[in-house]
């Protein structure tokens, strides 16, 4: 598994946002879910990065299984550079081999990189293996940070 960087805007990368977005609907029952590609500006050094997840296919060859980024919010109201984690997918049959653990870890490496002093995310109940990987690496549960219509749990880890 490696990843590389890439403009939420390259082939490889609205692919697996499709995917991604296709997958939430699904997990939220369709009604309501409004997927919401982001802006190519803030996943660009310094703002942000998005990075795209690489590993063999069953032939060797190098396919795309997954994607994942962090975007700068700014300042916090505790004066820390806060980085958000966005859109980290990964394709079912690349789950549960570690490869999102160490796409989280990268990202908040890149952050740390970035001059991020916390990272925070937002997810839905019903996607039970991501918060139980978002708590494992350490992130705690805070109030809500926004206003997304379908997260339903908020979480926050300082890196200072």
């Amino acid at each position: 598994m490696s990843w590389r960087e890439a403009r939420t805007t390259d082939d490889s990368a609205l692919a697996l946002l499709g995917e991604y977005f296709a997958a939430l609907s699904a997990a939220f029952g369709g009604d309501g879910f409004r997927p919401s590609f982001p802006d190519p500006a803030e996943f660009v050094p310094p703002e942000g990065v998005f990075l795209v997840v690489e590993s063999e296919d069953l032939a060797g060859e190098p396919a795309d299984v997954g994607c994942g980024g962090i975007r700068s919010l700014g300042t916090s109201r505790e004066g820390l550079r806060r980085f958000e984690v966005k859109h980290l997918f990964l394709q079912p049959h690349v789950r549960g081999m570690g490869f999102g653990r160490a796409l989280l870890a990268e990202l908040e490496r890149r952050g740390r990189d970035l001059g991020a002093e916390e990272l925070v995310l937002d997810t839905n109940s019903t996607l039970e293996a991501a918060g139980g990987l978002y708590r494992s690496a350490g992130f705690v549960p805070v109030p809500a940070y926004n206003d997304n219509p379908d997260a339903t749990d908020w979480y926050a880890k300082r890196l200072s």
